[in-house]
């Protein structure tokens, strides 16, 4: 999801304000997402994909491109699923780094 950010203002219409924010906020979920599939048990790896996936669904009323639709609801919809992935993986990242703080 991180990706398909990151390269959505390649096919759609923004401002720079879109832009920049999905390059970064695209950027940070996949760097995010490749440290948590190398650190399975890091909890907050997982905690950090729900808070990016919140300000990437919050991100076109705060950085002013809701009226840009393609991009708008791109971020809508990635922030949501980045957020849901996310707490799904939490209960499992707690589990395993119980798991491993137990040896």
């Amino acid at each position: 999801m991180g990706l398909v950010a990151l390269l959505s203002p390649l096919w759609m219409a923004t401002d720079t304000a879109a832009t920049w924010t999905m390059v970064i906020l695209g950027a940070l979920i996949a760097l995010d997402g490749l440290v948590s599939l190398a650190r399975p048990g890091m909890v907050a790896g997982e905690a950090m994909q729900m808070v990016l996936g919140v300000l990437l669904f919050i991100s076109p009323w705060v950085m002013g491109y809701s009226d840009l639709e393609g991009i708008a609801w791109t971020s809508w919809i990635l922030g949501a699923l980045t957020f849901i992935v996310g707490a799904a993986a939490l209960p499992m990242a707690q589990a395993a780094h119980r798991m491993a703080g137990s040896h």
